[in-house]
């Protein structure tokens, strides 16, 4: 994040775009390391710091707590807003209505949604407003936690629900599943993690209009387990470009 972020600010400064930076999701400004277990700054304080500076900056969590604390360490900014509140309603009705294409407006906006709270109009909408270059957290292993299992008749309907209001609808099912046949006649077999990425990102291209998704990089924890997938779309080419080279450095992070 911290080196397309500051490749990002630098070709839009040059070319003279008021250039925003959007965090829906942004917690207190503060994370503890999976690898060291030291405090380490989150995103919202390594976006202050880009030179070239972005013009604005757009920051939002629900929980207050964390909000304030975000507040107290960034200090009096006319350049930061800091909101309260559902992600997606403030989103769709607050901040990306700031971002518009025939004002000569861009921004770069980070999706990390605590498990299926983030939903599908508002990564549609980032598409189409044709602005948003957007890094997103794929919460795979809360989906397998919660809605892709093994038989998804089991699954409640509030988790179903949850995961078609983050896909878009249910065509999920497709991808996570795929129908064979059996002893005991035909059944719905869970596919692996990367058919469903895949088909989101497909859906990113054909539904929500970005011109360009960059290959997924799995993202893992200590055990070596893949938590998430984040995810890259952009309109053009040459952001896909430097995320690939970016994203190629760390494949193999966290497998021994």
């Amino acid at each position: 994040m911290r080196e397309y972020t500051t490749a990002y600010s630098t070709i839009l400064a040059a070319r003279g775009f008021h250039h925003v930076y959007i965090d829906a999701f942004a917690g207190a400004g503060l994370n503890i390391s999976r690898w060291s277990g030291d405090f380490v700054q989150g995103s919202p304080l390594n976006a202050l710091q880009v030179v070239p500076p972005f013009e604005e900056f757009f920051f939002i969590d629900l929980d207050s707590g964390k909000a304030n604390l975000l507040r107290s360490l960034v200090g009096p900014r006319s350049d930061v807003q800091i909101y309260e509140g559902d992600a997606n309603e403030i989103l769709l009705k607050e901040v990306f209505p700031k971002v518009r294409y025939q004002d000569y407006r861009r921004g770069l906006c980070l999706l990390d949604p605590y498990g299926l709270h983030l939903r599908w109009e508002v990564v549609k909408l980032a598409g189409q407003l044709r602005t948003i270059d957007m890094f997103l957290n794929f919460p795979i292993m809360d989906m397998n936690r919660n809605s892709l299992w093994r038989n998804p008749e089991r699954v409640d309907e509030s988790d179903r629900q949850r995961m078609n209001a983050f896909w878009g609808g249910e065509s999920w099912r497709q991808a996570a599943y795929r129908l064979e046949r059996t002893l005991f006649g035909d059944e719905e077999v869970k596919q692996e993690n990367l058919a469903v990425v895949n088909a989101y990102c497909d859906r990113l291209r054909s539904v929500a209009d970005f011109g360009n998704v960059a290959t997924p990089l799995p993202m893992r924890n200590k055990r070596g387990a893949v938590v998430y997938y984040l995810l890259f779309a952009a309109q053009k080419q040459v952001a896909e470009n430097i995320v690939e080279s970016i994203f190629t450095k760390y494949q193999t992070r966290g497998l021994a």
